[in-house]
């Protein structure tokens, strides 16, 4: 029953981290965008919901959910009006920035419980009324529920990505001056794809605090940022499969390299062998796991090749 619960456990931290790098995804895959500020969208969202919560009852999903997402999206309008008048090592720094600020507003005063944090006692559930539709109490509905809402964000973005709007995000990371010179505002563009991120990293965040019950600053760290950047990166920029397969890579490789029954008591130094081990495969694999089956593809090609050749 134990091990039952831990692999439920984890399948729900990856689905939520999946979901999460998604949502970067679209900024940095899709648009162009590096971003090192996103997890102030994860962590603005699960303090939300968590302060919008009755401390010692279930808040209702219909207004505590939306209204969570919608204040990660507020800070995202906020802050990408700003952050997206500057490009490259620039907007990576100016996104940073922003999220250290929500970083220190909930560190440095008693809004969220200081660096303490604060407790989600009760999970939300879906009513009406009296009526109770949905109560995610239970670790198997609320993997569903974790479930749905990674399927959902993935629908959502491959139909947007296929859209004329997707269409336009790839033509400006390819080129975006050629775009404004063929008559596309790409400023509105940017924006509204970094608010459309920003709604989807405040699901990831939003769920992320009803799994633990407890958030603290450093859901808003830049940490947090560079991990999911991370994701991305390892699974393979430019494809929505790359960021859900990073986010499990990354995941299971944390948990391998903190696990005693492997590596004994030198699991305490996960850290030294889990950033080997990244190092290793982004040089050996600069597509990203994604990538993967092409490169071993064109390895055995030119394998091939030799071979007919002598």
């Amino acid at each position: 029953m134990v091990t039952a619960d831990y692999y439920t456990a984890l399948i729900i931290k990856i689905m939520i981290y999946s979901l999460f790098a998604l949502s970067l995804q679209l900024l940095v895959g899709c648009t162009g965008l590096v971003s090192l500020g996103h997890s102030a969208f994860f962590g603005i969202s699960a303090y939300a919901v968590t302060l919008l919560s009755p401390e010692y009852a279930s808040g209702n999903m219909l207004w505590v959910i939306p209204a969570a997402i919608v204040c990660a999206m507020a800070y995202a309008v906020i802050t990408g009006a700003l952050a997206l008048r500057t490009k490259g090592i620039y907007f990576i720094m100016v996104t940073l920035t922003f999220a250290q600020m929500a970083y220190y507003v909930f560190h440095d005063t008693k809004l969220g419980g200081g660096s303490d944090g604060i407790y989600l006692y009760v999970r939300p559930e879906l009513r009406i009324g009296d009526w109770v539709i949905l109560n995610i109490d239970n670790s198997y509905t609320f993997y569903l529920f974790t479930l749905a809402c990674l399927l959902f964000t993935w629908g959502f973005l491959a139909m947007l990505m296929r859209s004329r709007f997707g269409a336009a995000l790839t033509g400006i990371h390819v080129n975006e001056q050629r775009m404004r010179a063929a008559g596309f505002s790409t400023f509105g563009y940017k924006l509204t794809a970094y608010v459309i991120a920003a709604a989807f990293g405040g699901l990831a965040g939003l769920l992320y605090a009803v799994k633990d019950g407890y958030v603290n600053p450093e859901l808003l760290a830049w940490e947090q940022s560079g991990l999911v950047l991370l994701m991305v990166i390892l699974g393979g920029m430019g494809r929505l499969w790359g960021a859900v397969i990073g986010a499990i890579g990354l995941i299971l490789l944390q948990e391998v390299f903190q696990s005693e029954a492997i590596f004994g008591s030198f699991a305490i130094h996960w850290h030294l062998t889990f950033g080997l081990a990244i190092i290793a495969l982004v040089a050996f694999m600069p597509k990203g796991l994604i990538g993967l089956p092409e490169q071993l593809r064109a390895r055995r090609n030119r394998s091939t090749s030799s071979a007919t050749a002598k």
